[in-house]
């Protein structure tokens, strides 16, 4: 039974129009055992430790037993007898307990699809309904938890005295609806009939991507700073703009549409007030939300959710990627009730006694609590440009800082490596994220793209690590003027465009905050503090990039915005060196650049012999200079070695 459970519940929690955000839930029971998804699981992934298990026999009381008058002794009354009949003490059974349990049949599958909540949440939900499902049981809304509960039990009994029998369907106002059947496939049947009546009945939704307006750079960098500071934590930003999310931000007007939540649900992530800006042009929209922003915490106490910014899109606002591609999810599910209630008379949003009641509910809280995730890393929460990321070098610093908490935009020109390095940090993911933007470092309007889509995930660039470097090794003799302009373009000039485009957004963030600072890393090499035989063009670059640290440092600092090089030695264990075909230890031996050398490992220990710690530099080392560049306050324009000792700075 277990087994059937999971399946049904991970079908219905993969669907977008059943569940949004991992929520709903679902159960199985026999005579004396009932299996119910705990909180703070998902449905799409639920296996069988997601399920608390209860005994019927002491659940079975609670439809009649006489609870106190004072609401919150009754609800901790509540707690207290859910938890004494609950086998699983390490997991926290589902607020519908008892509901699941009130319905006779062996599974229980309750959900919020969106066309069900486009009727349900609509000012003619009770008159439709009888209309359209006449062998349904409607409840009007009530309060979650015991009360919920005891009128949906309540009605049961009376639907079983009067008919002789029990609703399979259930619908509740401004919440969702319950199927019961006793078999997976009787589930599904009900699911379909329900879904096809309402497709039948509902309107289409608007369609098509819009893009943002190009200025929106200049002002999502101000709004995620007015949102994270004052010690309110970093925040992470997703921009959304298509036609759906453009129906509500034509006016005030239209954004009532979606000024007050349609459910619980929505208020748990997406809170309960959300903020419409709709000043003309970037300065004016920029001052309009500092006001706004500022207004609402002070009025609040907590910053807001959802920001739907004229010529920008819905932002939604997270304490971390995850959290913000939730409320993202979730708010735009309210703006397809609202565009499906149409259909039924118009929506219906929550009144303000259920809304207050949703605010200051503990169990709600404690959902919060869950949705939101731990916090560890040493870069969480900041999101950072990697260039060169798709594999080497780069790839291993953008994955160490991804294992440190940081949101990574994987930058390269390779775009079949580079989306699936991509694709791989996420599986490593905990609340941050990572993307791949195809970009030319050498190229400008590659970089503001790179800029643009980063803002647009992410809302901010903390840090700019520019990485991205080619070697073109050869003597004066060697070395064609082709081969020299091309590693210059990429290791020297590629870096003054990267940390133009990067300065100005971080320039406008410095600006909106006055406690927060940003970093600009370039990876550089040890080639940048001594000279290298036969590199020249290789070194040169690398030394003028450390000139180049030096002198944004020195412009940037007025505005918090650090500038530090970062020195590596040799990456003997990486593609550069060690690729068995064409690495730097197979030319170096046909080259015969270490004289005496016969195999590929003679050269390799040729080179290790001039590191005093007699290792190579990895990924990971260069990492901690980075993590420490940006940590600290106190420097700017340096260059750090992570070499072994082989360069030893005065």
């Amino acid at each position: 039974m277990i087994e059937e459970l999971i399946a049904l519940s991970r079908k219905y929690g993969a669907d977008p129009r059943m569940v949004i955000a991992g929520g709903g839930n679902t159960s199985c029971k026999t005579a004396d055992r009932l299996w119910v998804k705990a909180s703070g699981h998902a449905l799409a992934t639920i296996d069988e430790n997601g399920f608390a298990v209860l005994d019927r026999a002491k659940l079975a009381p609670m439809g009649t037993k006489t609870y106190s008058s004072d609401p919150a002794e009754r609800e901790a009354q509540v707690k207290d007898d859910l938890a004494a009949a609950c086998l699983t003490k390490d997991r926290r059974p589902s607020v519908e307990t008892s509901l699941h349990d009130a319905m006779g049949f062996t599974y229980v599958v309750h959900l919020h699809p969106t066309l069900v909540n486009g009727l349900m949440c609509s000012v003619r939900a009770a008159e439709y309904c009888a209309e359209m499902f006449p062998e349904a049981l409607y409840i009007e809304y009530t309060d979650p938890g015991y009360t919920l509960f005891k009128k949906v039990y309540d009605r049961i009994q009376a639907w079983k005295a009067a008919k002789g029998r029990e609703p399979q369907v259930i619908f509740l106002q401004n919440h969702g609806i319950f199927v019961g059947a006793d078999s997976p496939a009787e589930i599904d049947a009900i699911y379909a009939d329900v879904m096809a009546r309402l497709e039948a009945r509902a309107g289409a939704l608007p369609e098509g991507d819009i893009p943002a307006e190009e200025w929106a750079v200049e002002v999502l960098p101000a709004i995620r700073q007015y949102l994270s500071r004052s010690g309110r934590g970093l925040k992470t930003l997703q921009v959304t703009r298509d036609a759906l999310t453009e129906s509500f931000m034509g006016c005030p007007k239209c954004f009532s549409g979606v000024s007050l939540p349609f459910s619980p649900d929505e208020i748990v992530y997406c809170k309960s007030e959300y903020l419409f800006l709709d000043a003309e042009g970037p300065e004016a929209l920029t001052a309009q939300a500092e006001k706004a922003i500022e207004d609402y915490v002070a009025r609040r106490g907590h910053t807001p959710k959802v920001l739907l910014v004229k010529g920008i899109g819905l932002v939604a606002v997270g304490d971390n990627a995850k959290n913000a591609g939730i409320v993202t999810d979730v708010f735009r599910d309210a703006m397809k009730i609202a565009a499906y209630a149409r259909s039924f008379g118009g929506a219906h949003g929550m009144e303000p006694a259920w809304i207050d009641f949703i605010d200051n509910w503990e169990v709600e809280n404690y959902r919060r609590k869950v949705s939101g995730g731990a916090s560890a890393g040493r870069v969480e929460g900041k999101t950072i440009i990697v260039t060169g990321a798709a594999q080497g070098f780069g790839e291993g610093i953008a994955r160490e800082l991804m294992a440190q908490g940081a949101n990574i935009v994987v930058a390269d020109l390779n775009e079949a490596v580079g989306a699936a390095t991509a694709a791989s940090f996420n599986t490593i993911a905990k609340n941050n994220r990572a993307i791949f933007v195809k970009t030319n470092v050498a190229d400008m309007e590659s970089l503001r793209g790179l800029i643009r889509t980063t803002l647009l995930n992410f809302g901010a660039l903390d840090v700019f690590v520019s990485n991205a470097g080619v070697l073109r090794a050869g003597g004066l003799e060697a070395m064609t003027p082709e081969n020299f302009e091309f590693v210059t373009n990429i290791n020297y000039k590629a870096y003054f465009f990267c940390a133009k485009v990067a300065s100005h957004v971080m320039r406008i963030e410095t600006a909106a905050d006055p406690d927060y600072f940003a970093d600009i890393v370039q990876v550089n090499s040890k080639s940048g503090l001594r000279g290298s035989k036969a590199n020249f063009a290789y070194a040169g670059g690398k030394f003028g990039g450390i000139g180049l640290t030096q002198s944004f440092a020195l412009e940037l600092a007025p505005f918090r915005v650090k500038v530090n090089s970062i020195c590596p030695g040799n990456f003997y264990d990486g593609p550069l060196w060690s690729n068995p075909e064409n690495g730097l230890f197979v030319q170096y031996l046909a080259a015969g650049k270490v004289p005496g050398a016969k195999t590929v490992q003679d050269v390799k220990d040729y080179y290790l012999a001039q590191v005093p710690m007699r290792k190579g530099c990895n990924p990971a080392d260069v990492t901690k200079a980075i993590l420490y560049a940006i940590e600290q306050t106190g420097e700017t324009g340096q260059a750090i070695p992570v070499t072994g000792g082989q360069v030893m700075l005065a």
